[in-house]
């Protein structure tokens, strides 16, 4: 998850050039559920990637991950506009809660947006550390998604920049999602990006849901088909509710599926 400093949106809409992705058009071609009476799903977006195949638009379901970096969140706002789900950030490392993370965790639940929580993970504390902040800090409820692992490499971080080798990655991966997993009774999610998951070969984690960052191209193509339920299409997106810039996300299937996918993972 992107940390940039937040800017107010006018100031963004002014600054850079901003497209919409207006599914009135498109959508209902590919995904006749993203249709509504008031007409197609609609988003922005202030640095827009020029999509040649695998727009994300042909997907029905959205939804957004936030952390304090997007400070003071209008949920009702958010579910009004067609955000399907939120992963909101919780923890980092062993010893740092996210500063508005209690506030998203009743708030979105409130506005009706399932919402999951997700745990950065730094490279300079055990695993198993790491998993007990997460699970002190996150409560358990059985409608929320399952709590998200996220991997990434942390080259501007004042204090751990190490780059473990793959083999102890992994190993240490397996430690937070077991005992993540024992605790929540679901199957985490992982979060990663091209280059981790390549230095990585997180490839090898068979069984696992996976939500890939892409914004310059599919999935599909960026990791070598590798299956996945989330895609993070862009961090530069325009959610009505959320000011500045925001990421946005689509699930890997149409609305039904979603539904069937709440049912077998939010209940």
């Amino acid at each position: 998850m992107r940390r940039l400093m937040i800017a107010s949106l006018s100031a963004l809409l002014v600054g850079c050039s901003t497209v919409d992705y207006d599914f009135s058009d498109v959508a209902p071609k590919a995904q006749p559920s993203t249709m509504r009476s008031s007409g197609g799903l609609r988003f922005a977006d202030t640095d827009p990637h020029e999509w040649e195949g695998g727009a994300p638009w042909h997907y029905a379901v959205h939804g957004t991950d936030v952390a304090k970096y997007q400070a003071d969140i209008d949920w009702k706002k958010v579910a009004r506009n067609d955000i399907s789900f939120a992963f909101i950030k919780a923890t980092e490392g062993g010893d740092i809660v996210d500063d508005y993370f209690a506030r998203n965790w009743r708030a979105a639940k409130a506005a009706g947006v399932p919402r999951g929580a997700y745990h950065f993970y730094y490279h300079c504390r055990p695993a198993i550390e790491q998993a007990r902040w997460f699970i002190r800090n996150v409560p358990r409820d059985a409608s929320a998604l399952p709590p998200v692992l996220d991997m990434e490499w942390t080259p501007f971080s004042p204090t751990c920049t190490i780059r473990p080798p793959a083999e102890k990655v992994r190993s240490e991966m397996r430690i937070f999602l077991n005992a993540v997993e024992r605790h929540y009774g679901k199957r985490p999610i992982i979060y990663t990006s091209i280059d981790f998951f390549d230095d990585n070969d997180l490839s090898s984690f068979k069984g696992y849901p996976f939500w890939l960052r892409s914004v310059a191209g599919h999935p599909d193509d960026k990791y070598s088909d590798h299956p996945w339920v989330f895609w993070q299409y862009t961090g530069t997106g325009v959610i009505p509710g959320i000011e500045g810039k925001a990421d946005i996300n689509v699930f890997n299937g149409n609305s039904r599926a979603w539904k069937n996918w709440l049912r077998a993972n939010a209940s």
